[in-house]
């Protein structure tokens, strides 16, 4: 599940004509965005220096290409930048990005703009970046988004992966399943057997098969399952999982780059016991004066002498963050052979992110789906404000506000036409807060303004946004501000 926890401000909703989205970037994180873009019809027009690399995408996807820098106003024209409801700045340079907005916004200021950064310090001026200025509506710093996806992963025991929905008062959970009171029972008991009428099984992951449970299903021991639940029903899930074990006191944090500096800083924020090892002498030196209650000590993650010299098998968790993911396995697998409990490795490459589970690392991160899911979170149609990528890219979790008007309204939950292989898992009623929250059964009617969080595959999920994309006489306007991914 990529992660993606984020709440954005919208535009109003865009008619149902083809949207078309100019991008800037053809790398890993533009080539994963055209693509899933392509798929949900949207028309994309993709930038980008290198010929090559624009052959590979036509050949993979329906989308136009333009070979040519996205900072050059010429470019942008030939690329269709004033006809754009969208423009995208996914390079992996900050500069250029930026650049290629000023552009973009000069071009075409009806757009709407987004971009990959990764510098904190841009995100200082919002005034420059934001309405008085480059009107960049959202910027995506995968390196906080990453640090973000870690605190999740580890605050839960044993947890794969995590989201938040509906302000935090929601949670979906992927946990592989060894043995619970529930195993092997059909799922209409689920509730009886846990306890707590607050969790719901979204979907089970069987040897690669995605599966959108009904009551007569069950799940088995070595399922990967996704469980939603609300917040206050936590600790029955997780006693019905036996994950009961604490959480963490010490770290060691492998590679002080970007990523490594946020996430000692977090775990310092945390009263956790921190040590850093940092290839680089002089960046060492540099972190020692920034981090307060870090021990920075230079040497190789892959080290094993060090890392036993350190005592590294005897901390709760080892996160390998360095921008090289070879070293990264390398750094955990040690780790864990010396007895370290929980250890979490950044990767990018889709074939690793498969098989970290398989080799024996608890946790996987990459800065790359993060970008990708926040960016998407965003251009979604209707009133869609936070989704989660589930099975990899075989489902998608999404919660949206039902407008006014909106077909699903003033019908029981067991009467509405969803589209085949969606289900229904929650709604937020903030008009009731004493209901606030809850896991709606048959009998649910929805009610305007609902917060309704549903799992779809992708197919279903592409049929489901004209249901929430039903404009109403309360739609508010667009936060003129700029909305950074949080």
């Amino acid at each position: 599940m990529g992660t993606l926890f984020s709440r954005f401000f919208k535009e109003p909703v865009a008619p149902a004509a083809r949207v078309r989205v100019v991008l800037v970037g053809a790398g890993e994180v533009g080539f994963r965005i055209a693509k899933r873009l392509a798929q949900d019809g949207k028309e994309v027009v993709v930038v980008d220096l290198d010929p090559e690399r624009l052959s590979e995408i036509q050949d993979a996807m329906d989308v136009q290409t333009v070979t040519g820098s996205g900072s050059s106003p010429s470019v942008l024209q030939e690329a269709g930048v004033e006809g754009a409801g969208y423009f995208l700045a996914v390079t992996d340079r900050d500069e250029i990005n930026l650049v290629s907005c000023m552009f973009a916004n000069a071009l075409a200021p009806a757009a709407v703009k987004l971009a990959r950064i990764r510098n904190p310090e841009y995100a200082r001026y919002p005034g420059l970046l934001g309405s008085d200025g480059l009107n960049i509506r959202m910027m995506v710093n995968p390196d906080e988004e990453v640090v973000r996806t870690i605190d999740r992963l580890l605050s839960l025991p044993g947890a794969l992966d995590y989201a938040q929905f509906a302000d935090g008062r929601i949670r979906m959970v992927e946990y592989k399943v060894e043995q619970a009171p529930f195993v092997d029972r059909p799922l209409m008991r689920f509730r009886e057997l846990v306890g707590d009428d607050g969790i719901m099984v979204a979907c089970i992951l069987r040897k690669d098969a995605l599966i959108i449970p009904d009551g007569g299903e069950a799940i088995h021991s070595g399922d990967t399952v996704y469980f939603v639940y609300r917040v206050e029903a936590q600790r029955s899930l997780l006693r019905a999982l036996g994950r009961t074990r604490g959480f963490f006191n010490t770290a060691c944090i492998i590679g002080g780059g970007n990523i490594g500096m946020l996430l000692a800083r977090l775990f310092e924020d945390k009263g956790v016991d921190v040590k850093l090892i940092e290839r680089d002498a002089a960046r060492c030196e540099e972190l020692a004066d920034i981090l307060d209650g870090t021990l920075v000590l230079h040497g190789d993650g892959t080290d094993k002498a060090l890392l036993e010299e350190e005592n590294v098998g005897k901390m709760d968790v080892v996160a390998a963050v360095t921008g090289d993911e070879e070293t990264n396995i390398l750094s955990c697998l040690l780790a864990k052979s010396l007895g370290v409990r929980d250890t979490v490795a950044s990767v990018n490459k889709a074939a690793y992110l498969s098989l970290m589970e398989l080799i024996g690392i608890d946790h996987s991160v990459s800065a790359r789906v993060a970008a990708v899911n926040g960016f998407l979170n965003y251009i979604r149609r209707g009133r869609v404000v936070a989704s989660a990528s589930v099975g990899g890219e075989a489902a998608e979790v999404l919660e949206a506000q039902l407008p006014e008007g909106s077909p699903l309204l003033g019908k029981p939950v067991r009467a509405l036409e969803l589209p085949r292989n969606v289900l229904l898992l929650a709604v937020l009623r903030s008009s009731e807060p004493k209901t606030g929250v809850f896991i709606p059964d048959g009998g649910t009617v929805l009610a305007p303004l609902d917060h309704v969080i549903l799992l779809g595959t992708r197919p279903a999920i592409n049929k489901l946004e004209p249901l929430l994309a039903a404009v109403g006489p309360n739609l508010a306007a667009a936060d003129s501000g700029i909305s950074p991914s949080q």
